[in-house]
């Protein structure tokens, strides 16, 4: 059994980080990789590894292919990582959509139930506002009180945003309908927001907009069998670890309409004494957000074969006191 080590977390990419390209190279390289896209393609029968290896951004980038075409690039890097590796982390987390990737590593989710589930999540926020009347963007420059004073200013009965990441202590994602999204970046410009960076999604994630989706959600995961936590999850809603299967149905529907308290989450592991943490799956976003939220904090990132010779050195490195 892999020993544990207590300074080391395993954090997973949500929507945002994919690409044409993504888990190619993992496929090509390692037969672990290879077995689990093709058990997704197997599973959801809708060309998954065609579209995220050589589609188009456009086909990629709706929400009800994002998220099983993230989760599985992710699970393929996770199950190279095991078999690469000797040591298991004292927590994982995830990023949104990467929760569900997290509690697969977490032994609470299979693959194949967790796969399903995004699907039907992505497909249920992708309907559940028109298109074009949501938006999210992204604030540069001001904290998570000043744009929550902002949201609430300009929020009306029929037009709400609100903050819906809370990435670090100068960076968060509002969320809402278009026009009040619209209306709180010019307030945060206003106020001093360094950068206001619209965000290319088609659902507006983490807010009061995804209740409808949260409800139908909430059947589906009523079927899903859960299994006993193997390693604790550091949660987005609560930012606190959890080792209670019981709550997860119904955080995972909080999910939905809650803000991702990111910021939070890492520096509850800092406290618990993590210090090092490895990105698994597509993009760099949360390792540059880690180094932003605790600077002594150590990242990797593991997307791409070449990228496993600095997590085994590193960690050679530590485990034998040199």
């Amino acid at each position: 059994m892999a020993d544990t080590l207590k300074n080391m977390v395993f954090v997973f990419p949500g929507q945002g980080s994919q690409a044409i390209g993504m888990g190619k190279a993992l496929y090509g390289s390692y037969r672990a990789a290879k077995e689990v896209w093709d058990e997704a393609d197997d599973i959801l029968n809708m060309g998954l590894r065609r579209m995220s290896f050589e589609g188009t951004e456009g086909e990629l980038g709706l929400t009800e292919n994002t998220q099983p075409a993230l989760l599985t690039a992710s699970f393929a890097a996770l199950r190279v990582i095991e078999e690469e590796v000797s040591f298991s982390p004292a927590f994982v987390a995830g990023h949104s959509l990467g929760e569900y990737t997290a509690l697969v590593a977490a032994g609470v989710l299979e693959f194949p139930d967790a796969l399903r589930l995004v699907r039907i999540r992505g497909k249920l926020m992708q309907e559940a506002v028109p298109d074009g009347a949501g938006a999210m963007s992204a604030i540069i420059g001001l904290d998570a009180e000043t744009l929550g004073g902002i949201c609430m200013g300009v929020s009306r009965g029929d037009a709400l945003v609100v903050c819906a990441n809370i990435n670090g202590p100068v960076q968060v994602v509002i969320s809402g309908h278009a026009g009040a999204v619209l209306k709180a970046s010019e307030e945060a410009r206003k106020r001093g927001a360094k950068r206001v960076v619209p965000l290319s999604v088609s659902a507006p994630s983490h807010s009061p907009l995804m209740e409808g989706a949260a409800k139908k959600f909430d059947r589906e995961l009523s079927k899903v069998r859960l299994g006993d936590f193997r390693i604790p999850l550091v949660t987005n809603v609560e930012g606190t670890p959890c080792r209670e299967k019981e709550k997860i149905r119904e955080l995972l529907r909080l999910q939905l309409t809650s803000p991702v308290r990111w910021m939070d989450v890492i520096k509850r592991m800092r406290r618990e004494g993590v210090s090092v943490a490895i990105e698994i799956g597509p993009g760099s976003v949360l390792s540059g957000l880690i180094r932003r939220i605790e600077k002594d904090m150590k990242a990797f990132n593991f997307s791409a074969p070449e990228d496993i010779g600095a997590i085994k050195d590193f960690f050679g490195w530590e485990r034998s006191g040199r």
